[in-house]
């Protein structure tokens, strides 16, 4: 079918090894696909001699990058290493070299992408990231091609399964955060040292790709204001299962005319009629609202090796389609537009808190006041006796109210001699409609 497009792999670890997999067995389809064999012409290992049956025969096995860099013969390189460094200076080095660069490295498209889009247009070559987001759910393309007849408002999505893994089990299973941590680990969902996981940086890394795609503005890591899951306890669980909510961990991106471009990760008290409120265990699912398409959800694993190999391997065949057809124009950045963003004082959202307080009269008063004060309109309250001697909880969950005027709620709080601890405080998403 013409001449071969010979590929080069940096990193087989699971989803290099995936890819590797999804390439072998699907060579027939793809190739019919693109109109031209693909080839793996080489691998960068850790260790050359190792044996790996898995691979195919023909493969090269290298332990130095610059035998891929550097091979004229070579038109896509893969970079599948992970981190911040070698990983950036390799793909620049590729897309300075002419050659077409596929990723899911989250780390360098948040913080380099504006890098590599301008060498890649420079070098007429693509950058292509889709699995850097949601693993194999096809985000990245329904937002650069499929969605671009909207005006899209609003992005959400549950995109680190270790996170929604451990609220999951903390739901179904009244486990507090320390065992199912704990469990996570041993499952092999989170790492020994999980805080890039549960302290929400792996997914703020991903909200500002998908806000920067959503919204085309550049939207930086410092964007985004960053909250984690260590403090839910399973106390909050209960409570939000009460007032009909369940606790999931969001990336959140909202563009309003008025306010600017709102990105937050954080814990969120999520209706139980949202979409998001039923994507349980590992899954990770993004909810788009736009314009013209109105509510839109894209649902699917979010990592594993060959549901990420599979985002890797259909960018792999978008830069073989490119290559054959001579046009890399389609793949260009997005980020057309410099949008002002919208300060966290000035972020809407209704609140939950849980407040231990003495148990004596005129406590609640003297809350609703400090409330009232601050501009703060309550929903609901809720008083709970505790097992504590003269202590109780109680619950507030606010109306829509700017973030500064809940801060402000929550100094009066920690001067008044009646609240002993302000043991939680959640954004709570509204019923849509």
């Amino acid at each position: 079918m013409g001449q071969e497009i010979k590929i080069g792999l940096l990193g087989a670890g699971t989803v290099g090894s995936g890819v590797i997999k999804v390439l072998g067995m699907n060579a027939h389809e793809i190739e019919q696909r693109t109109g031209v064999p693909l080839v793996l012409k080489k691998v960068l290992v850790r260790d050359t001699s190792k044996k790996r049956p898995d691979f195919p025969a023909s493969v090269e096995l290298t332990d130095n990058a610059e035998d891929i860099l550097n091979d004229p013969e070579i038109e896509i390189v893969v970079e599948l290493m992970g981190g911040l460094h070698p990983s950036r200076e390799y793909m620049l080095r590729a897309l300075e070299a002419g050659k077409h660069v596929v990723t899911a490295n989250k780390d360098v498209v948040a913080q380099f992408g504006k890098d590599m889009f301008e060498a890649a247009e420079k070098h007429k070559v693509n950058f292509l990231f889709e699995a850097s987001v949601g693993g194999g759910i096809p985000i990245i393309a329904a937002m650069k091609q499929s969605l671009t007849a909207n005006h899209i408002t609003e992005v959400m999505g549950i995109v680190n399964g270790t996170t929604n893994y451990m609220l999951t089990k903390m739901s179904e299973d009244g486990c507090d955060y320390d065992s199912v941590l704990k469990e996570a680990q041993e499952k092999g969902y989170a790492e020994a040292n999980p805080s890039a996981d549960v302290d929400g940086l792996d997914a703020a890394r991903k909200a500002a790709i998908l806000a920067s795609l959503a919204f085309n503005t550049r939207v930086q890591l410092d964007n985004v204001s960053v909250e984690g899951i260590t403090k839910i306890t399973a106390e909050d669980i209960s409570y939000a299962k009460g007032l009909g909510y369940v606790i999931k961990l969001l990336a959140v991106g909202k563009d309003s005319e008025e306010d600017g471009v709102d990105v937050r990760v954080h814990p969120v008290f999520l209706p139980k009629s949202h979409p998001l409120a039923s994507v349980n265990g590992v899954f990770n699912a993004i909810f788009v609202r736009g314009n013209a398409i109105g509510e839109a959800m894209f649902y699917g694993q979010g990592a594993g090796s060959l549901p990420t190999a599979s985002a890797v391997t259909a960018d792999i065949i978008e830069a073989a389609r490119s290559i054959k057809s001579d046009d890399s124009s389609r793949n260009l950045c997005t980020c057309y537009s410099q949008k002002k963003f919208c300060p966290l004082e000035k972020t809407v959202s209704s609140y939950y808190v849980r407040l231990l307080v003495d148990d004596k009269p005129g406590v609640l008063g003297s809350i609703a006041t400090a409330f009232g004060n601050a501009k703060v309109s309550l929903k609901s309250v809720i008083q709970t006796p505790l097992n504590v001697k003269d202590h109780a909880e109680i619950v507030a969950v606010t109306h829509p109210v700017e973030h500064a005027c809940v801060q402000e709620a929550l100094r009066v709080f920690e001067g008044l001699p009646v609240v002993d601890e302000i043991r939680n405080v959640i954004r709570v998403e509204n019923d849509r409609g």
